[in-house]
């Protein structure tokens, strides 16, 4: 059974920079995707970006292109979401997702099978 666990949450100023962590254990190595999705009160969770294990392709929705970067390492099985340049409508419960196999659907959610138990990001002065 796979299991995510992410890290790095918190409270930065507009502006500020924050990482998240997400560690994945008991999955094969360098295969599939793994993505960050976000949602708040009352919304559906919103992809915000995916990365391919083998080859290390990268998807970013608009909102976040330029200012968030997604990387990973495939040794210790773990993904990182770097959000520079935050702004207040950043502000989200921040998941982690992972899916063994590559789909072109990467942009939606029910496409992966594993979650993590998600992080608080809150951007505020």
């Amino acid at each position: 059974q796979v299991q995510l666990v992410e890290s790095g949450g918190g409270l930065v100023q507009p502006g500020g920079s924050l990482r998240l962590s997400c560690a994945a254990s008991g999955r094969p190595f360098g295969t599939g995707l793994m993505a960050w999705f976000r949602q708040t009160l009352g919304k559906d969770r919103e992809f915000v970006a995916a990365v391919r294990w083998a080859g290390g392709s990268t998807y970013y929705a608009d909102s976040v292109k330029g200012r968030f970067t997604i990387s990973k390492d495939n040794a210790k099985n773990t993904a990182y979401l770097q959000m520079n340049s935050l702004k207040p409508e950043d502000t989200a419960v921040y998941y982690c997702a992972d899916r063994l196999l590559y789909s072109s659907n990467y942009y939606a959610s029910d496409v992966y099978n594993f979650w993590g138990q998600g992080t608080q990001v809150t951007v505020s002065s």
